[in-house]
């Protein structure tokens, strides 16, 4: 028995009217996303990343060479206010990690571009976490892996 266990046991004694197996999962998703957060924090501070700057990073290696989106394209894919990304891209350039350039197509735009050392920091830091979830999943087998990330997937799909 873990924590949640005896939690719902606790419930169920409690509340025996109350069907409290939605609590048997999704405490438990809860639970593992604080892990989470807490290990991938880890993993970046250990290549001199704090979560927001790796997110914003790993948006631009992600878009491919040659590495740059628009601002609003950022804010997308970081789900931040226009403000907030601005501030980001701010403290990201004054690290020498990502430059700005006008864009080409629009005056008033303007293109946030991964630099090299950029690259190489975002890069590192997911072989890091990479590293450190591979580890966690090691215990289980490659389809027990595929079943939780399928219900994941459809469990999250009303949220995207």
């Amino acid at each position: 028995m873990d924590e949640v266990d005896r939690i719902a046991a606790a419930w169920r004694r409690e509340r025996p009217e109350t069907d409290v197996s939605p609590m048997e999962v999704l405490s438990r998703v809860t639970r593992l996303a604080k892990h989470l957060d807490r290990l991938r924090k880890q993993a970046f501070a250990a290549q001199g990343l704090e979560p927001w700057e790796f997110d914003v990073l790993a948006a631009l290696r992600r878009a491919g060479d040659p590495y740059e989106l628009s601002a609003g394209q950022l804010v997308t894919a970081t789900m931040v206010t226009s403000g907030t990304m601005t501030n980001r891209v701010d403290r990201l350039q004054s690290k020498g990690l990502v430059e700005r350039r006008p864009a080409p197509s629009d005056r008033r735009g303007v293109l946030v571009r991964l630099t090299p050392a950029g690259r190489e920091r975002v890069d590192s830091a997911l072989d890091e976490l990479m590293s450190h979830e591979s580890r966690l999943l090691a215990g289980l087998p490659p389809t027990d892996r595929e079943g939780i990330a399928s219900s994941l997937r459809v469990l999250t799909q009303p949220f995207s």
